[in-house]
C-alpha cells in the first residue's frame, strides 16, 4: 500500500533482533518498505497495525531534518518554503493544496456550464496589456519582450474570433515592489470573457464561479477541512452579493470615521478602505460604476456619462478578488482611449486590428487564484497557497 498512514509495530519479544534494531535505527521521514502480518489494535491511530516479517529502507533520510514535519515544533514561514517538500509532509499543508486542486477543478466545471471554451494565451508578448512599469523585461531573439501581466487583450480577441464564451486559468507576471501577506509577482489569474455579455451579466457569472468553488470544497473536501479546523464553519457564500456603486462605497467608508483623511470622488480604495467597507458589509460584494479615469483603457464608458466606467470588482471582506467590466468594443473610442492613457496604439495594432473588423459587445473578468484560496480558508498568508512562491525577495525553489 503506497497510501495512507499505518503504524508498524516493533517487539522485542518474539522478533527477530536485527529486525527490531534495523526499525528502531530507521531515521525519521525515511522511506520503507514493510512486509508482515496486519492486526487490530485499538490504541493505533488507525485501528490497524502491521506486525513486519521484514523493513528494507529504500531511501534514508539525514538525521537532522530543516524542520518537523509532524507540526510539534513550529517552523517560520521563510523556512517552511525553503524546505516546501518537507513541509508539504504535514497534513495541513497538504490539505491547503488539495482544497486549491478542488478549487480549480471546481470552477473548469461551472465555465463549462457557461458554455465556455478553455483557451491558452501566450505569456511572452511584445507590449504590456496595460502599458506601465509593471512588466518583468527578457531578451527574445536580441528583442525586448515582456512576461505578460494579463491575457486580458487576446481573451477580448477570442470573444471576437467566434470562441464568443472562453475562460482561462494560467499564470500572470507583475512586477509590483509590494512585499506584503496578499501580493506575489507570479500568481494564478483566472480569467473569463464572454461576447454579448454586458457588466451585469459578467458580474452574475463572476458570482457563479466563486460559489462553484465553495460549493465543490464543501462537497469533495470534508477531510481537509476538519483538518484545517474549519469543517464546523466553512459556508458558501449566500446567492445575490450586494452591488454598491463606487460612490455608495466611498460614502459609507468616511461615514465610519475610521480613515485618517475623507475619500473624494476619483480615489482609488486603500487597504484600510477596503478593510473598513469589508467589515461594513461582511460577505463578498461588488463594487460598481467606478470613475473612468482610474480604470483601463479598454473598460467601456456608460453611455450617459462618460465619467463613469462599467468597471466593477468583487471583493472579499478582507481584500479585492476580482477586476472585470464591459470592454471599449467600438474601435475608434478603443484608440481615443489609448491616447487619453498616453499609450501608443501603433505597439498595439495586433489587438485594435480585430476592432475594425466587428467585434461584438463583451464584458469580462479576471480572479486571482491564490487569493480565492487564501481568502476562503483564512490563511495569513498568499504564500500558504503557492507551492513555489515568486515575490522580490523568493526565486528559489
Amino acid at each position: 500500500d503506497t497510501t495512507g498512514r499505518i503504524q508498524v509495530k516493533f517487539e522485542k519479544d518474539g522478533m527477530d533482533d536485527e529486525l527490531v534494531e534495523r526499525g528502531l535505527d530507521v531515521h525519521r521521514e525515511s522511506v520503507v518498505a514493510v512486509t508482515g502480518a496486519v492486526e487490530k489494535e485499538d490504541r493505533a491511530p488507525t485501528g490497524i497495525e502491521i506486525v513486519p516479517d521484514s523493513l528494507e529502507v529504500v531511501a534514508e533520510a539525514d538525521p537532522e531534518l530543516p524542520l518537523d514535519p509532524s507540526g510539534k515544533v513550529d517552523a517560520e514561514l521563510p523556512t517552511r518554503l525553503d524546505n516546501r517538500t518537507l513541509d508539504l509532509r504535514k497534513e495541513e499543508v497538504k490539505a491547503v493544496f488539495e482544497i486549491r486542486a478542488e478549487v480549480l477543478r471546481s470552477v473548469r466545471e461551472r465555465f463549462r456550464e457557461l458554455g465556455c471554451t478553455e483557451i491558452n494565451t501566450p505569456k511572452i508578448v511584445a507590449t504590456g496589456t496595460e502599458g506601465g512599469t509593471e512588466l518583468f523585461p527578457i531578451t527574445y531573439f536580441g528583442r525586448e519582450a515582456f512576461m505578460n501581466q494579463s491575457p486580458q487583450l487576446f481573451k477580448q480577441l477570442m470573444v471576437g474570433s467566434g470562441l464568443e464564451r472562453v475562460f482561462e486559468i494560467g499564470p500572470i507576471f507583475r512586477a509590483e515592489e509590494h512585499n506584503t501577506p496578499r501580493h506575489l509577482n507570479e500568481a494564478t489569474s483566472i480569467d473569463f470573457e464572454s461576447a454579448f455579455y454586458d457588466h451585469t451579466e459578467a458580474m452574475d457569472a463572476c458570482e457563479s464561479v466563486v460559489r462553484a468553488a465553495y460549493e465543490g470544497v464543501a462537497e469533495n473536501c470534508e477531510e481537509g477541512l476538519e483538518t484545517l479546523g474549519l469543517a464546523g464553519e466553512f459556508e458558501v457564500p449566500e446567492d445575490d452579493f450586494p452591488r454598491l456603486t463606487y460612490e455608495a462605497a466611498i460614502q459609507r467608508i468616511n461615514a465610519t470615521g475610521e480613515l485618517d483623511e475623507q475619500l473624494v470622488w476619483g480615489d482609488d480604495l486603500p487597504t484600510e478602505a477596503e478593510h473598513v467597507l469589508g467589515s461594513e458589509v461582511g460577505q463578498h460584494y461588488f463594487i460598481t460604476d467606478w470613475p473612468s479615469e482610474i480604470k483601463p483603457f479598454y473598460i467601456k464608458d456608460h453611455g450617459d456619462d462618460p465619467g463613469l466606467s462599467t468597471g466593477f470588482d468583487m471583493m472579499h471582506p478582507s481584500m479585492e478578488l476580482v477586476s472585470g467590466g464591459q470592454r471599449e468594443h467600438r474601435y475608434e473610442h478603443l484608440v481615443e482611449g489609448f491616447e487619453q492613457q498616453g499609450l501608443d496604439p501603433d505597439q498595439f495594432e495586433y489587438y485594435t486590428e480585430m476592432f475594425r473588423y466587428g467585434m461584438p459587445p463583451h464584458a469580462g473578468w479576471g480572479l486571482g487564484g491564490e487569493r480565492l484560496v487564501m481568502t476562503m480558508l483564512g490563511l495569513e498568508n498568499i504564500r500558504e497557497a503557492v507551492l513555489f512562491p515568486r515575490d522580490r525577495q523568493r526565486l528559489s525553489p
